[in-house]
């Protein structure tokens, strides 16, 4: 499994159940029911790539690509054309390890050729996940500052798209990080903020976590100023997580304008269907009969709404949850399952 689909926990040995699950995105019950997704919305999914109107690069070696080659080849025609929806999508590249550069540096080489700008996340706060599926990240502020550095140097003066530290403000207002590390992870916040838009080039959205969470807004505020949002490009919103384009916009309206008319991008990359119903246990880890969402595009009808992106990489594990494998970890019958409920 290639680095860039993985991140780092406190050893090599784990490096494997790393997190691209952002684990804690969703520590309560879903609020909605699983909504069918609109004509619209299906209707997006079931056309081709939607490279007319979002300026993201697709990998042609993502997973899902690779798999659908493999199964071309083990003459899974069928299932191999439904992975399309994913493998000709732009999704986030989440650089994994200490040293970002590498991953970083093929993004941007590979996007370059296509006149693409690359969407990355940055992950790697220290006390990431608060030990949950998704523990790790940097092993102490000086760490974290380097690996910023490398990261946004890596990524130079090519356009880019930086979804800075998902969940890093959200567990410091529902206190999941211990109090006594929340000035420091905030000014971290806010250098990394300052490093990553020091390269002309570079937006960076600063993850606010999805409305089910936090349900009250305003809480969001002080630690979003805190942590840097004023020089940002805006925050992100329901990064991993499923609840519904109108649900995120309605609450995305809300925090804008409590931030002075910050604008915001919302990961649709799962999403077609809604959260899960019915108040079963960790609802926004690997939930059975979930849809992609609306395909990656910056024509939103919104001028606060900068895109629908796919933040959230479909087909990876949240987590050893309803059978998956590691957090991070490709599954290919979950990403199946994605694409198939997209188009019923």
């Amino acid at each position: 499994m290639s680095g860039r689909r993985i991140l780092p926990v406190v050893s090599a040995a784990v490096a494997a159940s790393a997190a691209l699950a952002v684990g804690c995105s969703s520590p309560g019950t879903p609020s909605g029911g699983g909504e069918e997704p609109t004509a619209s919305a299906v209707d997006a999914v079931r056309g081709g790539p939607a490279r007319g109107t979002s300026p993201y690069w697709v990998d042609p070696e993502s997973d899902a690509a690779r798999q659908v080659r493999a199964w071309k080849e083990a003459g899974r025609a069928a299932d191999a054309r439904l992975l399309e929806r994913i493998s000709t999508r732009p999704v986030a590249d989440w650089p994994a390890g200490d040293d970002p550069e590498p991953d970083v540096r093929t993004a941007v080489e590979g996007a370059s050729a296509s006149h693409r700008s690359v969407l990355f996340v940055a992950y790697n706060i220290p006390h990431r996940d608060c030990g949950a599926y998704s523990a790790g990240g940097a092993s102490d502020a000086d760490a974290y500052r380097a690996w910023t550095e490398r990261f946004a140097g890596a990524i130079g003066d090519a356009p880019a798209t930086v979804v800075l530290e998902p969940d890093a403000v959200a567990h410091v207002v529902d206190g999941c990080t211990p109090p006594e590390k929340h000035a420091e992870r905030l000014d971290l916040l806010a250098g990394a903020v300052d490093t990553f838009k020091a390269r002309p080039g570079t937006k960076v959205y600063l993850d606010a976590g999805n409305p089910d969470w936090l349900a009250d807004p305003a809480k969001l505020v002080e630690p979003l100023h805190r942590a840097g949002v004023d020089r940002a490009d805006g925050f992100s919103l329901n990064v991993s997580n499923f609840q519904t384009d109108e649900t995120v916009k309605a609450y995305g309206a809300r925090l804008s304008a409590l931030l002075g008319g910050a604008h915001y991008v919302i990961d649709s990359s799962r999403n077609g269907r809604g959260p899960l119903s019915g108040g079963r246990s960790e609802a926004w880890c690997n939930p059975p009969g979930r849809a992609l969402g609306t395909p990656p595009t910056t024509e939103t009808g919104d001028e606060r709404l900068d895109a629908y992106l796919w933040i959230k990489r479909p087909g990876d594990s949240d987590g050893p949850c309803r059978g998956g494998p590691a957090a991070g970890t490709w599954w290919p019958g979950y990403a199946l399952g994605l694409a198939r409920a997209a188009g019923s």
